[in-house]
């Protein structure tokens, strides 16, 4: 999908100039084998003048988008993630989906792209916490290296080197306050030296084996299931867990500022209503 509009001029602007520059940013090829990625639903010739961006496309953040006569959400999770036989207002999401279509408000999704990206949610994260020597922590081969626009070596997940190195208390201390995170729950010896800082935004537990293989002491991750944090404990590996809307929400504000200095003439906002489900007492 291209396009020739200049994103500054006072012309029309179409969604297919946006899908284009968030392929720019995050090309598809970067996402996991496994993920619904791109432009999911609507259509990419339709005009467009509204953007908003979330983590979790609900019905209370639809209904924001209509109200505020957004033509495209740019949600990090996609929708139709699994297989659909019927659509219909029998439940939440068809009622959703419908009420979308009935609104013509088109979804993007870049999810594992965006994670893995080279300016992704990962790389965000490590630089925030001011890591040193940043690598991917599982490298790969994009499909079509002439859409990576950086020589910088690409792959899912982010580590990195923690100076000076910390114990494991002090380094929780230290994201908390790096990353504005009220709430850490963790795995592993408070005084556990901690040097080499593996990161896998979401629910990413599945790379504890990168982790250790790196020789990361810690993975910084979202959430992770209890039979994982488990194997950490016994593998040695510490995690922290930050919160899966913590870890990656942040990110969504950020991308909304990207699209808005791309597209001055568009009105741009991440979601306003959208807040964590997970509350603590």
């Amino acid at each position: 999908m291209t396009s020739s509009v200049d994103p500054h001029a006072a012309g029309p602007l179409a969604i297919a100039d946006v899908v284009d520059f968030l392929y720019s940013l995050a090309p598809l090829d970067l996402a996991e084998t496994w993920d619904n990625v791109g432009l999911l639903w609507g259509d990419p010739a339709r005009h467009v003048t509204r953007v908003m961006t979330c983590l979790t496309l609900s019905q209370d953040i639809a209904d924001e988008a209509a109200d505020r006569g957004a033509e495209l959400i740019v949600s990090h999770h996609p929708i139709l993630f699994s297989p659909v036989q019927r659509l219909t207002a029998e439940t939440i999401q068809g009622r959703m989906l419908l009420g979308l279509a009935e609104k013509k408000i088109a979804v993007y999704s870049a999810h594992t792209a965006y994670d893995n990206a080279c300016d992704g949610i990962n790389r965000q994260l490590a630089e925030q916490l001011e890591l040193q020597a940043i690598s991917p922590l599982r490298p790969i081969s994009p499909v079509a290296p002439r859409e990576i626009s950086s020589l910088e070596p690409i792959g899912s997940g982010r580590f990195g080197t923690l100076l000076p190195s910390r114990s494991l208390a002090e380094a929780i201390a230290h994201i908390r306050s790096r990353l504005g995170v009220e709430h850490v729950d963790f795995v592993g010896r408070r005084e556990m030296r901690v040097e080499r800082l593996a990161i896998a935004c979401g629910s990413a537990a599945e790379f504890i084996d990168d982790a250790l293989e790196n020789n990361c002491q810690a993975l910084l991750t979202g959430e992770a299931r209890f039979h994982a944090c488990l194997e950490a404990r016994e593998r040695g590996l510490a995690l922290i867990l930050i919160g899966h809307f913590a870890s990656e929400r942040p990110a969504m504000r950020r991308l909304a500022e990207q699209i808005r200095r791309r597209f001055p003439a568009l009105d741009v906002w991440a979601s306003m209503v959208e807040t964590d489900p997970i509350a603590r007492a």
